[in-house]
């Protein structure tokens, strides 16, 4: 069902095919009774501008809102999956609230050329270009359950400038997450409620096991790593335990 305004078409979602859902709605309102967002179900929709979807749905499927130019935002509160291409190519999108989200599958988020900033406070695994070409992207935030970054993850991300991730090993599964992300100049390593500047530690002011975990990040950052090559100058910040 759809509720017409000016320039505004609202449309309940209850589930469905493809052609069920009108091509000029703006606005979709996921029905409680749909509790997973089905592969491709609104692919190259090109008005649809905003989607609202219900706590209970947990999985965005393959492509669902690929392709889709005109959509800004899309709140989620419940998805833990999107799977890949999942919002591929969703030039206009700009506010993505997701505080459950845990696996971003491959591409899931690519050319998403408006996404600013993005908070993942649950996010688990980021899987391969799963931001790559999100060219305004300046900021993301990551939270403690973070267990891996997958390769070229964000790559071309020239806009990024802030990455907090927390300080683990392994997080860093490849070399070439950060490729061409020319204006990455600061690194926030969180584990607990004081910070400082990386720069400035001493082995004395660090536990062991907690000097060796940052280095085994910078490394994989700036060390071996594609970044040195881009002649890019990044700041760690750690978060510390105090």
């Amino acid at each position: 069902m759809a509720a017409r305004g000016d320039n505004h078409i609202t449309y309940t979602y209850r589930g469905g095919e493809r052609h069920d859902i009108p091509h000029d709605a703006t606005h979709i309102i996921i029905a409680k009774s749909v509790l997973v967002i089905l592969a491709e179900t609104f692919r190259r929709r090109p008005k649809i501008k905003e989607v609202e979807f219900h706590d209970k749905i947990e999985k965005v499927e393959e492509g669902a809102f690929a392709f889709c130019p005109s959509l800004i935002r899309v709140i989620m509160p419940g998805v833990k999956i999107v799977e890949g291409c999942a919002f591929y190519e969703c030039d206009a999108l700009t506010d993505v609230e997701c505080g459950k989200l845990e696996i971003i599958k491959e591409q899931a988020f690519f050319r998403c050329r408006s996404l600013r900033s993005i908070n993942l406070p649950s996010a688990r695994i980021v899987e391969e270009n799963a931001f790559t070409y999100c060219q305004a992207l300046t900021d993301v935030k990551f939270g403690s359950k973070l267990d891996r970054i997958e390769w070229a993850a964000f790559t071309v991300c020239t806009a990024l400038e802030r990455i907090t991730i927390p300080l683990k090993d392994g997080i860093i599964a490849a070399a070439d997450i950060f490729i061409g992300c020319y204006n990455l100049k600061q690194v926030d390593l969180v584990e607990g409620p004081i910070h400082e500047t990386i720069a400035s530690c001493h082995h004395t002011s660090l536990n062991w096991r907690t000097w060796k975990r940052r280095e085994k990040v910078m490394m994989a950052m700036t060390g071996a790593g594609e970044m040195s090559q881009f002649g890019v100058d990044v700041s760690f910040v750690l978060r510390i335990s105090s």
